[in-house]
């Protein structure tokens, strides 16, 4: 599922358990310690404005509070640029408690946020305080509204004033005067104001909902009406004597989506001014609003209900007509169009797009009647990584040659698609960058599935390494001395498809004996499995691995890899057949090629999609796939929100036998082997209607099963004392219990 937390089993390495074996390098309590191996970050890097610093978080040994500190890319000279006795409040005499901050566009003030609470899968609400590096006068905002209650608040272009959103309004607040402005009224639990609601949240990582007009006079902000729109009682049976009942909207697929529009009013307050995008607003969505730089003019996403057609509007606020420039189409589905650039004084911007048949960055011109590619070839653009537009150039990542990995590429923007790759070819892996406004530095990390993170400052157009920040040789030394097996990449076959796989292997391994296995799947179009990355060294497969089973991942079909249009969307209106079909033919021809594989004894487990293809796997394969452990799973696409499901299978009105065939209660009468039902009662996302509703089949068709519900857990199953660790466990044990392990 799209934003569906995808816990694959690498995740969980900080809790205790049982004693190594003789045999087996790693216990349960070395998995779960997080003292095996022990790795460092770069922490959280905020370039400057200058392009030439990069400020972070630092402790202060003896305040006991967090200084902001600032390096030089080119040398590394430390300077304090805030010290932590700034951050003092000054009511209770201690250092703030700090989540994160944010400068102001002249660095002369930062945003300070804590406090924070959970907003269904992130900490949105909290506290804001503002601290002037001028006069070192620190204030709290928001005064005389609810503790905790603040969300997304953000300077105007001069840092003369702040906007937030509490309760669904949007506030204004002066901060020489302390003076709050309330813009709208009418939020309540219906009305959303500057924030989304839940499936925005989810699937089109919709959160900040209002922005600031370059010239600080307007602000536009998108408003959701849940009204009419589906509701989803989730029922806490654990924190009370009685029952309390978290009441939602969630539209289902096919069901009403709220209606939702956008609109801009004074930053002095006064009356919304409603945009009037054509379209039903309850059957189109408005993804993404950004201004044009230097303008007050708004760029406007909308895509239609099936969103295969994104229609891009701009809207003078002066003469607020929309004008439509620019439609993109697709035969299949369309993502949101991210990271618009605007170049040649606004004459000219970005886009992705899939026409050619592989993801692309092209330059379209305002008018929308020029379309030219600023990268081509046959491999995929995969995302953005900055750009330094006085020397012409775009940064990207791709991986035209290995699909498992990702390289830094450069391409010039006024250029006719010719790239060039900039990663180092001796360091075959992953690669990411925090690029610095100006993209002329970036902090560069590298790592692979048996290299720890190695961070290094690099200068650019050339990928020079000016120092390493972070070697982590230690932690690469303690993950050598474990001597376990490492990860290896294979290719298997589905058809005429070759898939990419991998593979871990007890230490103890014997290529003349038959081993188990077990396959981690996802399967859906969301994410990807066979990566080569480093995953904290993948403690928790390699301890399976070493309780005597082979343990197996395999991309399969419409996973979002770097292979093409083709290959992503061939699955579009049949999510969860081609990939359980790829996962059975994979394994099996895994299993031909190599003899130490026990066709008998294969088993396969997935969280959230994973576990739907987990199902669909056990059910419509079963002589194949003798064990499976499913966990916060859709049994029923039909039970999942609109804009997931319907972006790759329409809607059931329209596509009624895709909805049939790739859900797994569909074919539960096929379940011949050992199943294990796992999911939160609480979980918000994937609702436990799912698996109740899968449980009621089984039954029905008189299959016996196992089943552990974790109250009011949600999507990831992580609250709580012991959760996690009873959760591994239990997993464990049922491996052990119902796919026998050891070579024989």
């Amino acid at each position: 599922m799209k934003q569906i937390f995808i816990f694959t089993l690498t995740l969980f390495l900080c809790f205790h358990g049982t004693a190594a074996t003789a045999q087996n390098p790693l216990s349960f309590d070395d998995v779960f310690s997080g003292r095996l191996i022990q790795t460092e970050g770069s922490g959280t890097i905020n370039w400057l404005k200058d392009g030439e610093r990069y400020s972070r978080l630092e402790r202060n040994a003896e305040t006991g509070g967090m200084d902001v500190v600032a390096y030089r890319a080119k040398d590394n000279k430390r300077e304090v640029l805030i010290p932590s006795s700034l951050f003092t409040d000054k009511a209770t005499g201690k250092p703030l408690p700090i989540r994160s901050i944010t400068w102001s566009d002249d660095n002369q003030k930062v945003l300070i946020y804590n406090n924070t609470q959970r907003v269904w899968r992130y900490d949105t609400r909290g506290d804001y305080w503002v601290l002037s590096l001028t006069d070192n006068k620190l204030q709290q905002i928001g005064k005389g509204l609810p503790e905790s209650s603040l969300m997304f608040a953000k300077f105007s272009p001069d840092a003369t004033r702040v906007a937030y959103v509490s309760k669904n309004n949007i506030y204004v607040e002066e901060l020489a005067s302390e003076t709050i402005t309330q813009l709208t009224f009418d939020g309540n639990e219906t009305i959303v104001n500057g924030t989304f609601d839940w499936v925005y949240e989810e699937e089109f990582s919709c959160r900040d909902g209002f922005r600031w007009s370059p010239d600080g006079k307007q602000i536009a902000y998108w408003q959701s009406d849940t009204e009419g729109t589906g509701v989803f009682d989730i029922i806490n049976n654990v924190d009370q004597l009685y029952p309390t009942i978290l009441h939602f909207p969630y539209p289902k697929a096919g069901t009403a989506n709220s209606a939702v529009k956008v609109g801009f009013i004074a930053a002095t307050g006064g009356t919304t001014t409603w945009i009037d995008i054509p379209g039903d607003p309850r059957n189109n969505y408005l993804p993404r609003m950004e201004f044009i730089p230097e303008s007050n003019e708004l760029f406007i996403q909308q895509l239609n209900r099936p969103q295969n057609t994104n229609t891009v509007w701009i809207v003078d606020l002066n003469n607020p007509t929309p004008q439509n420039i620019f439609t993109d189409r697709d035969d299949a589905w369309l993502d949101t169009n991210d990271n618009i650039q605007w170049l040649q004084n606004n004459k000219y911007f970005t886009w992705e797009s899939e026409r050619s048949g592989w993801r692309h960055l092209y330059r379209v011109s305002r008018d929308g009647k020029e379309i030219l590619p600023i990268t081509q070839g046959e491999f995929d653009y995969i995302s953005p990584v900055g750009m330094d537009k006085q020397k012409g150039l775009v940064y990207f990542m791709a991986s035209p040659d290995n699909f498992t990995q990702r390289y830094l590429y450069s391409a010039r923007l006024m250029g006719k698609g010719e790239v060039q790759r900039l990663s180092p070819i001796d360091q075959a892996g992953q690669h990411r960058y925090t690029m610095s406004p100006t993209g002329k530095w970036a902090v560069h990390t590298f790592h692979n599935a048996v290299t720890p993170p190695v961070i290094s400052m690099v200068s650019f157009p050339k990928h020079q390494t000016a120092r390493v920040i972070v070697d982590n040789q230690k932690g690469k030394e303690q993950y050598d001395a474990l001597g376990l097996r490492p990860k290896e990449f294979l290719k298997v076959r589905s058809g005429d498809l070759l898939l990419d796989a991998w593979m871990i292997k007890p230490v103890n391994f014997d290529a003349t004996k038959k081993y188990p296995v077990i396959i981690d799947v996802y399967g859906e179009p969301a994410s990807a499995t066979v990566q080569d990355s480093w995953g904290g060294g993948d403690l928790w497969h390699q301890y399976l691995a070493n309780l005597g089973y082979l343990i197996v991942s395999i991309e399969n079909r419409g996973a979002n890899t770097p292979r093409g249009r083709e290959w992503r969307k061939c699955i579009y209106g049949e999510v969860g057949t081609f990939a359980s079909e790829d996962q059975c033919r994979g394994i099996m021809d895994m299993a031909r090629q190599f003899s130490y594989i026990d066709p008998s004894r294969i088993g396969i487990t997935g969280w959230s999609g994973g576990g739907s293809q987990t199902l669909n796997c056990m059910f419509r394969y079963p002589d194949v796939f003798l064990t499976g452990i499913a966990i916060a799973f859709v049994a029923d696409q039909r039970l999942y929100d609109t804009i997931y499901q319907e972006r790759y299978m329409n809607t059931p009105q329209a596509n009624p036998e895709g909805y049939r065939k790739g859900s797994p209660i569909t074919y539960v009468e096929g379940l011949k082997g050992n199943l294990l039902l796992i999911h939160g009662t609480g979980d918000d996302n994937v609702h436990y209607q799912n698996c109740e509703l899968l449980v009621n089949k089984l039954i029905e068709h008189e299959k016996v099963f196992s089943q552990i519900s974790y109250p009011m857990r949600s999507h990831g199953i992580s609250e709580g004392k012991g959760t996690t660790r009873h959760l591994r466990k239990s997993m464990e044990k049922y491996w052990l219990d119902y796919l026998p392990a050891g070579g024989r």
